[in-house]
């Protein structure tokens, strides 16, 4: 199975699946129903070996929980990092209220990481199909979320390994579509000729504008880091309130990153 191929099957998956439109069942108000969540994805591909992955092991990265592609897969040879951009319809609606995050917010922050996890396992199917092994971090029964912030693998640093992105302010990660939207990834033992990484620094597609602190609610960013508890506590009293669903989102969308590299960067 090719890259092309790849990228072509999830491209189309994404574009007919009822999965990634909201069902009239699920919409949270009648006008929601049949709104898309996704546009298509785009993809990076990264070397199991790339030492980037051993980096992140390291004390003030990630740290010794994080597990890299050979410890989840033994034999493991390509690492598939993508990234799903909100439709427009999504990150307009998110930003008429700097407050609280919108139904079409949670809708797709909810629905829409069911859908991603349909993709990535259709993905694994049509690899496996071909008499490769695949393998889901996040689906895998050892992923787990160590520490209270730290996970044992994770999406945006395995996109930033394959050269999909650099990290923001937010910590969200920056692509050529932006940063609206959510990441998946596989790992695999099929030979894929790893895509090239075109910067050297984590932030190098940040133009630092900070303009994504003044987005936040809760005040938990700031131009030397991010308070993951105030972000958290935020995102519980969401979820408490519209179970369950949650999410908030609002350092991705009106800023200049949302869609895609800041201009000049």
């Amino acid at each position: 199975m090719t890259r092309d191929e790849i990228v072509a099957g999830a491209v189309q998956f994404t574009d007919k699946s009822p999965g990634n439109y909201i069902s009239e069942e699920a919409a949270l108000d009648p006008g929601l129903a049949g709104m898309k969540i996704y546009e298509a994805p785009i993809f990076a591909f990264g070397a199991a070996d790339d030492e980037l992955f051993n980096k992140y092991k390291e004390t003030g990265v990630i740290g010794n929980s994080f597990m890299t592609p050979d410890e989840w897969l033994p034999g493991a040879k390509t690492v598939i990092s993508f990234f799903m951009p909100f439709t427009k319809r999504v990150k307009k609606a998110n930003a008429t209220n700097n407050d609280w995050p919108a139904d079409e917010w949670l809708q797709a922050r909810y629905e829409g990481q069911i859908f991603l996890q349909e993709l990535t396992q259709y993905i694994q199917k049509q690899i496996c199909d071909t008499g490769h092994v695949c393998l889901i971090p996040s689906l895998d029964r050892r992923f787990n979320v160590v520490d209270k912030y730290i996970p044992n693998w994770s999406e945006r640093h395995a996109a930033y390994a394959c050269g999909l992105g650099t990290f923001g302010l937010s910590k969200g990660l920056i692509t050529e579509k932006g940063m609206c939207g959510r990441y998946g990834s596989l790992l695999t033992d099929l030979i894929i000729e790893p895509t090239v990484r075109h910067y050297s620094d984590i932030y190098e597609y940040c133009n630092m504008c900070g303009i994504c602190i003044r987005k936040c609610p809760v005040n938990a960013i700031s131009k030397v880091g991010k308070d993951s508890s105030l972000c958290a506590a935020f995102l519980n009293k969401v979820h408490e309130k519209h179970d369950p669903r949650y999410g908030c989102g609002k350092c991705q969308v009106n800023v200049p990153c949302e869609s895609g590299i800041p201009a000049g960067m």
